[in-house]
């Protein structure tokens, strides 16, 4: 008002014969507050530069390391098959794919992994996705929506989260891993009335941040029940679980689990996202999904080095019993030596230290011995359980898991951790 008081954090100027207001504000003043915070409370993620490929020995951020902290869980990024497959591929079919896939960007490469994966997978029907994000962003929302419910484990991935925020489905949890906590849950959502038109209940296979591996058959049982869809996001079963084919292959439950979203870019060396199932299921899936129908399909060599890890997988069994073998010795030495590895049941072993600046320090001073792992803290994880997650590969030598156990013993001890 004229002649009033201002108004707080308003600017008055005299414009075109009348006064105008404009709000004194800085738009952008909130991402250096807020990443400050982030380093204030040791959360912020302090990204490391890999210049070697990603294998067991590798030079980070200028140091030779031993690496520890990659999702190339058999090694096949740098498996020679894979490399001239991807070679040969550029030169035969070009750099890029030139379109979505359901216009143009379909090749008969793509196809052809598509095909192969199926047969890898024992399923009907694959399709090829740009990443395992899109495929939970573009599957989950159409699968189920307002009038249905979809009910998540408590500690699924970020990507399914955001997959279940996006439907308009009303949302459940269940206790980790807990399949009667699941029927909880459900018996719940049937007595209401109107009883759901759909369920959808979804559960990583391989839990990222601990290494464990769901209840999936205790989980479909209880889905039967329902007559609910099975969803597994089993991004770090495949190439790990059942000789590399994944959780429902390692159950003997093919068939009865509906929906299997998986990725390229860890036990398949490679990069990108898959649905296995139903032919009904991808059918659906690519005339649905808007993250497949609105992104370029993948580059002719990515699709051709995933055939390639298909082949290795097939013929080739010692990397997966390497992997194993090299799991089992390193967390019983872990757990001998007094360290916390919580659930761990696969290649993935946390060291759960509590205190987050504390899992910044043994991520740093394991760092200067050589041994690369990197620290996990808030919101990956509660800041209670912050840990550094140590990863193992099927090429890493005895020699290398020695190196390294002797390194977290030694630091351990420094920073108190173990006695």
């Amino acid at each position: 008002m004229l002649g009033g008081k201002r108004e707080r954090g308003r600017k008055e100027e005299w414009r075109g014969g009348c006064f105008s207001y404009m709000v004194e504000r800085n738009p952008t003043a909130f991402l250096k507050q807020e990443y400050d915070a982030l380093v204030a409370q040791n959360i912020d993620w302090r990204v490391r530069v890999l210049e070697t490929p990603s294998q067991p020995h590798a030079v980070v951020d200028g140091k030779q390391v031993v690496m520890f902290c990659t999702n190339n869980y058999l090694g096949l990024a740098t498996h020679p098959k894979l490399i001239k497959a991807a070679s040969e591929a550029a030169v035969k079919w070009g750099a890029g794919s030139g379109a979505v896939p359901a216009i143009a960007g379909t090749m008969s490469l793509h196809r052809e992994f598509e095909r192969r994966l199926a047969e890898f997978k024992g399923v009907e029907a694959a399709l090829l996705c740009q990443t395992g994000f899109a495929v939970n962003a573009g599957v989950i929302p159409q699968l189920v929506g307002e009038g249905d419910l979809v009910v998540s484990d408590q500690l699924n991935h970020g990507s399914i989260i955001d997959g279940v925020r996006l439907s308009k489905a009303e949302r459940g949890i269940f206790k980790h891993c807990d399949a009667g906590d699941l029927e909880r849950v459900l018996d719940e959502a049937e007595k209401k009335s109107p009883a759901p038109r759909r369920i959808l209940v979804i559960t990583d296979g391989v839990f990222s941040m601990d290494g464990d591996i769901a209840p999936l058959p205790e989980v479909t049982e209880v889905c039967e029940k329902h007559g609910a869809m099975v969803f597994v996001d089993d991004c770090h079963g495949e190439g790990v679980l059942g000789g590399g084919r994944g959780i429902v292959h390692h159950f003997g439950l093919q068939g009865r689990v509906h929906v299997e979203g998986g990725c390229l870019s860890k036990g398949f060396g490679v990069f990108g996202g898959t649905i296995c199932g139903s032919r009904d299921l991808v059918n659906f899936a690519f005339n649905k999904s808007r993250t497949w129908l609105l992104s370029s399909s993948h580059p002719p060599a990515v699709v051709a080095a995933a055939i390639a890890a298909i082949d290795v997988m097939e013929t080739e069994p010692q990397h997966n019993k390497n992997l194993w073998d090299n799991t089992r010795f390193f967390k019983k030495r872990l757990d001998e030596l007094g360290f916390n590895t919580g659930r761990s049941q696969t290649p993935i072993i946390p060291v759960i230290v509590g205190d987050a600046g504390k899992a910044q320090e043994l991520s740093v001073e394991l760092y200067k011995a050589g041994v690369f792992v990197f620290p996990i803290v808030f919101p990956m994880v509660a800041k209670e359980l912050s840990r550094v997650r140590v990863q193992i590969n099927a090429l890493h030598t005895r020699e290398d898991l020695d190196f390294a156990l002797g390194a977290f013993e030694k630091i351990g001890k420094s920073l108190g951790i173990i006695k």
